[in-house]
């Protein structure tokens, strides 16, 4: 037993310092080796080198499985043994406001039969976009593609057409899962939606206007992109309206190679005849009745314009003649028809080109054919006409949607021979009113000036009135003025006087009551006198004590008796207190009770 113990107590010691040298070492390696850092912004993608295999096909590898691990690692401290892990830091997904990030995912299972955009697990482009945020998503197993929003400009409204989803019956709107033209539209703002999913067209709402301007054809003026303070919004706004732009003008080249191609179809191989003197002018007419073709020019915040596909207005009138319009129409689209007319119609150059040109010719030409040459010039056949084809558009295209406001005629072209002795007769006629206006005028000017003479008369004597019944107030108010001097002197005489009487009886009041007040103060101090000479008992006694009253109290009268028939009295000598016997003498000693012999 005693041989044992030293021995375990050696093993024990061999175990613990074992064990601390394992820890100290473990914890050397750990802190060294294992230890990394993710710092904010970033992630760590991790690649397992040990555990199950991946099943085929599979990209991502999950918890105990080797290969990249599908979740990366957020920001932190982490421990991972290098010799069964690896690791690397990368920035995590940052989509910046403005943008929208579009998610392909190279894992999950397989998209269904007739599917191309992937929802949550599947494999595919992702149905729903990335806003703008931080998102940690493994680039091993995820491709992102950041687009711009969509963005609608104030005055404008996105017409949205879903491109998935089950087929909806021909005329009608789609709805949520369904493929087709939605009847809710966007409205001005900021809007992440995949393009995958989603098609959006950024449509003018509010006044547009078509303006035809004879043989050069016309133009479809729209709206222009409003100013805003936010940079950013502003080239959104202007990116969006540019791709809308892009889109118009490839409609409206094709519409143009279309035209080109049904003309020379029409033509055929015939070799033209031999142009005439007179119809070398044709080709230049041809020219110009076609319309120019449409540049691509980026979109500012000055008006958009866009090149009509329609020719000028041309239609005979009800006399024979040729008549052409230089024309405006200016018409609407209300937010609560944009999507049905989109839906019908298309874009606004196939609006214009398909419904508003063609019913604006056949309107006009319908219309024009009831009126003579001679109305189109003079002003009031002209607005007739206007006002017609005004009431008549608002009817047609308003049953389409389509508001119309106002068609105005700018100029009308009519052949020259008729149109130089029309002008001529109204020239005449001007002429005659212009002369029938002078002599109203001369006549008016002479009427004018007699009647500028007759008020230069009457200033006068209105002058002469006003003087005179200015005199006659000045007197007025001079006399008022001195009866009421006067009137007031003799009130001031009057209270004077007044004053006066009642200060003299005051006076002589005040001076018996004054003699009175003497008279009774004086008998009162007289019967007093008495009175007191009365107790006295007689008037000797009575002076004695008025005298003892009013006589100084130190006063120290000193009386000396030296003998019999002899009084000396030394006041000046201040031993005589001390000399024989005396009496003080003060006031109340002179009373006559009070004498000494």
């Amino acid at each position: 037993m005693t041989t044992d113990a030293p021995v375990n107590q050696n093993w024990m010691r061999r175990l613990v310092g074992l064990a601390v040298f394992l820890l100290i070492t473990g914890g050397i390696w750990i802190w060294f080796f294992c230890r990394f850092y993710v710092p904010p912004d970033y992630m760590a993608i991790v690649t397992a080198k040990t555990g199950a295999a991946l099943e085929p096909g599979k990209l991502l590898a999950g918890p105990g499985q080797k290969g990249i691990q599908e979740m990366p690692l957020p920001e932190g401290r982490y421990f991972l043994n290098p010799l069964t892990h690896d690791w690397r830091i990368v920035p995590i997904l940052t989509i910046p406001p403005g943008k929208a990030g579009i998610v392909t995912s190279k894992v999950g299972s397989d998209l269904p039969a007739g599917e191309f955009l992937a929802d949550a697990g599947q494999k595919g482009i992702w149905r729903k976009a990335l806003g703008p945020g931080k998102y940690r998503l493994n680039p091993m197993g995820y491709h992102i593609e950041l687009i711009d929003a969509i963005s609608i400009p104030i005055g404008y409204v996105g017409v949205v057409t879903s491109l998935s989803g089950a087929q909806i019956s021909e005329g009608a709107f789609a709805g949520p899962n369904q493929k087709g033209i939605r009847q809710e539209v966007l409205q001005p703002g900021l809007y992440y939606m995949n393009p995958f999913e989603f098609k959006t067209d950024v449509l003018e709402v509010g006044l547009n206007q078509v303006s035809l301007t004879g043989m050069d054809g016309g133009e479809v003026l729209t709206k222009g992109q409003m100013e805003t303070q936010n940079v950013a919004m502003q080239e959104l706004a202007t990116s969006a309206l540019q791709r809308q732009q892009e889109k118009r003008l490839d409609y409206i080249e094709k519409q143009e190679a279309k035209s080109d191609a049904m003309s020379r179809r029409a033509a055929g191989a015939q070799a033209p005849p031999a142009a005439s003197a007179k119809d070398k002018k044709a080709p230049k007419q041809a020219d110009a009745a076609k319309p120019a073709s449409p540049q691509r020019t980026k979109v500012s915040n000055e008006t958009l314009v866009t090149a009509s596909l329609v020719p000028y207005v041309e239609f005979p009138s009800r006399d024979g003649f040729e008549i052409r319009l230089d024309m405006t129409v200016e018409f609407e689209f209300l937010p609560s028809h944009i999507a049905e007319i989109f839906k019908n119609y298309g874009d606004l150059p196939a609006v214009v080109d398909k419904i508003i040109m063609p019913q604006i010719l056949s309107i006009s030409r319908l219309k024009g054919s009831n009126y003579g040459a001679k109305e189109f010039i003079v002003g009031e056949g002209r607005e007739k006409f206007q006002n017609e084809l005004t009431d008549a558009l608002a009817q047609v295209l308003g049953e389409k949607k389509i508001e119309v406001h106002n068609a105005l005629i700018r100029h009308v072209s009519v052949p020259e021979d008729i149109l130089r002795p029309i002008q001529l007769t109204a020239l005449a006629v001007e002429q005659d009113l212009t002369n029938r206006e002078r002599q109203n005028t001369a006549r008016m000017l002479a009427e004018l000036n007699t009647v500028e003479s007759l008020v230069d008369q009457r200033r006068q004597e209105v002058l002469q009135e006003t003087a005179k019944m200015t005199a006659e107030i000045m007197a007025a108010q001079e006399r008022e003025v001195a009866e009421i001097q006067a009137e007031t002197n003799r009130q001031v005489a009057s209270i004077r006087q007044d004053t006066a009487t009642v200060q003299a009886q005051t006076t002589r009041q005040l001076g018996a009551a004054h003699a009175q007040a003497t008279r009774l103060v004086q008998g009162e101090k007289a019967r007093g006198f008495q009175m007191r000479v009365q107790a006295m008992g007689d008037a000797a006694a009575f002076t004695q004590l008025d005298v003892a009253e009013k006589l100084n109290p130190d006063i120290r009268v000193t009386i000396l008796h030296a003998g019999e028939g002899t009084l000396w009295t030394d006041l000046k000598n201040p031993r005589l207190s001390d000399l024989g016997a005396g009496v003080q003498l003060g006031p109340a000693s002179l009373g006559p009770q009070n004498k000494q012999p």
